[in-house]
């Protein structure tokens, strides 16, 4: 029996996605080699044409490439999807650096309307929040475009708390992408529950641990060069030694419940509320199939408490990132009063 993938409205502004989104990030960037350009495009229509119609990209990924492979697969076709994309992670002289400055926020939103092909986009990301500038003003500059029909709703990506009361109070905030998974609950302290008060939808990326619950601790055999999981703490050996536990645990319970573990720990992601979508990423269709029956897999609450007993705090060793990659823990912004435009 094929697994239909439902619709769902993404917080209370009115947009409404799949159920169940594409993170696109790995066929151009980050993941080893850029894939070959027609399978990422037939993939992509594969994704749409099972109800994948959630895309998301950003500017950074490629940097570039990744938006203009969207716009190739997008042509004659982008009725069919609900289009995300991100600005402010920018790489210059081949150092990371963010921006939320009015100049450049516009600048960003013109760069990737024409990379994409499109003449507005749906949902539009603050990649990483810029702790230069006040969140008001780079909310500012996001409002005026939306009053020009460039983009119809506004999200945040790794904000904390406050942050995202802040920006919401400027303009409505759609959504907030961050990372939640089973080895990455620490959002469910603060900002879920912020979001939720406020009507905000969230995005989940890398729910399935950037792979960690598709393989465990093999998956790292697999990893090329140029692949930026390589550094990061989760998979280092003495950190990926303890985290096999988590996974051996994990991959033992959907034994028993008839799936696989990637399934099971994407059933969870669902399970936690209809104001969630998750990404996985994924170049090949054998596996976006098996994401999307993923929502088949129902979980009863005696379940959920089970998986998340074996998904506790101590559960993971290693953080999410190496210090230097902004996330919400130090996106904090100074206060309007202090901005003085250039």
């Amino acid at each position: 029996m094929e697994t239909k993938v439902g619709r769902i409205k993404l917080g209370t502004q009115g947009l409404e996605i799949s159920a169940q989104g594409l993170g696109c990030m790995s066929m151009s960037a980050f993941y080893g080699p850029p894939k070959p350009e027609p399978d990422m495009i037939n993939l992509i229509h594969h994704a749409i044409n099972c109800g994948v119609t959630f895309l998301d990209t950003s500017d950074a990924y490629g940097p570039h490439t990744n938006e203009i492979l969207l716009g190739k697969a997008l042509k004659d076709i982008r009725d069919r999807v609900e289009l995300a994309t991100k600005f402010g992670a920018c790489f210059v002289d081949g150092k990371r650096e963010v921006r939320g400055d009015p100049a450049y926020v516009r600048q960003a939103c013109e760069g990737s309307l024409k990379r994409l092909g499109v003449e507005c986009i749906d949902l539009y990301f603050q990649h990483r929040v810029d702790i230069r500038v006040p969140i008001e003003v780079t909310l500012g500059e996001l409002k005026k475009l939306v009053e020009e029909g460039k983009i119809k709703y506004i999200g945040l990506s790794e904000a904390s708390a406050s942050t995202i009361r802040r920006a919401h109070a400027v303009h409505p905030i759609t959504a907030v992408q961050l990372e939640w998974s089973l080895w990455a609950r620490d959002v469910e302290e603060e900002i879920v529950p912020t979001c939720r008060e406020l009507g905000i939808g969230i995005v989940a990326y890398s729910p399935l641990g950037r792979g960690f619950f598709s393989s465990g601790p093999k998956l790292v055999e697999t990893f090329s060069d140029g692949d930026f999981r390589r550094m990061l703490p989760r998979f280092q050996p003495e950190n990926l030694e303890h985290n096999k536990h988590l996974f051996e645990r994990v991959n033992e319970m959907a034994r028993r419940k008839g799936c696989s573990p990637s399934q099971l720990a994407l059933a969870w992601v669902h399970h936690q509320g209809d104001d969630v979508c998750p990404i996985p990423g994924t170049t090949k269709s054998e596996n976006l199939n098996e994401n999307v029956r993923a929502l088949s897999v129902k979980l009863t609450p005696e379940e959920m408490a089970e998986i998340e007993s074996i998904a506790s705090a101590d559960a993971v060793k290693g953080d999410r990132y190496v210090d230097t990659v902004p996330t919400y823990k130090n996106s904090d912004t100074p206060p309007l009063s202090s901005w003085k435009p250039v």
